[in-house]
């Protein structure tokens, strides 16, 4: 008994002795875990709500091309991305699904360098992404205050792969966000315009002990006439750490439909910490077999 009591202390020292000599942890160090330094996808600025949820379900696919970085020249991605809107009993309620099902990079030594990537030579690599999922809620509606009102709360799995490639951060993540929209009838009402701004909050996990917050901020413009629709979208986010946390983005985007199918061409520019432009080319299905709002 006596010996297990003198073994028993003895290991508690150790353990004090050990959490001693943990160095504490440096909060206003930033830790270069922000969209600067890392491929594209691994910290987008998120597509803005304009106030409204879907009433239909949708299906949506797309292939991505971006080019550019701090190291110009230097890095190219191309992508698969999809997205699935679901609306849940009522229109007034979407729990969606998105993300990158296959990404393929190819970058120089001197981005692979500016990451600290520990790799020489020309890197090639093909790999899963991201994966997101949201629950929206459309709030009010025009018809009730003359603004259409909605709210979302999406979470960011770890699904993504490559982290010691700095292609994407193995770290969940969340945000929160509201927009405000409002349509109304231009060209003596031969064509419809919308206007809407958004705003929230985004985080993710930096490392084992703490988180970047970031305050989110949109605004959206469109004009619909037929079966065509030209819109521009700019966004961004800002973080605490002030390095490489706070990307913007301009999002124009045409749209033509044919029935339920519509067609999209949409390019992104980026700039401060989100230094990439975007070519993304696809398609939106519309199963239209909800109920009315």
């Amino acid at each position: 008994m006596k010996r297990f009591l003198i073994t028993v202390f003895l290991a508690a020292i150790s353990c004090v002795a050990a959490r001693s000599e943990t160095p504490p942890v440096d909060y206003y160090t930033p830790t270069g875990v922000a969209p600067a330094f890392f491929g594209p996808n691994a910290f987008p600025v998120p597509d803005m709500l304009d106030g409204r949820t879907s009433s239909v379900f949708r299906l949506e696919a797309y292939a991505d091309s971006y080019w550019g970085n701090a190291v110009e020249g230097e890095d190219y991605t191309s992508d698969f991305f999809m997205r699935l809107v679901i609306p849940c009993f009522t229109p007034r309620v979407n729990f969606v699904m998105w993300g990158y099902l296959a990404e393929y990079c190819r970058t120089g030594p001197e981005a692979n360098s500016f990451r600290g990537v520990g790799y020489d030579g020309t890197l090639k690599d093909c790999y899963a992404g991201d994966f997101y999922i949201s629950a929206d809620a459309m709030i009010l509606t025009q018809e009730e205050c003359g603004l259409d009102v909605s709210a979302r709360m999406a979470l960011k799995t770890a699904s993504g792969h490559r982290f010691h490639y700095a292609r994407y951060y193995d770290s969940p993540g969340y945000f929160f966000d509201a927009s405000a929209g409002r349509s109304f009838p231009i060209a003596d009402g031969r064509a419809m315009a919308r206007l809407a701004v958004s705003t929230g909050f985004l985080c993710w996990q930096t490392d084992v002990r703490r988180q970047n917050d970031a305050v989110m901020y949109g605004a959206h413009a469109s004009v619909s006439s037929g079966r065509w629709e030209l819109s521009a979208e700019y966004g961004g986010y800002v973080g605490w750490e002030r390095h490489g946390d706070a990307p913007m983005t301009l999002k124009t985007c045409l749209s033509c439909s044919f029935g339920n199918l519509v067609m999209k061409l949409q390019h992104q520019a980026g700039f401060a910490d989100w230094p990439y432009h975007q070519l993304r080319f696809g398609a939106e299905y519309r199963f239209c077999f909800s109920k009315d709002r």
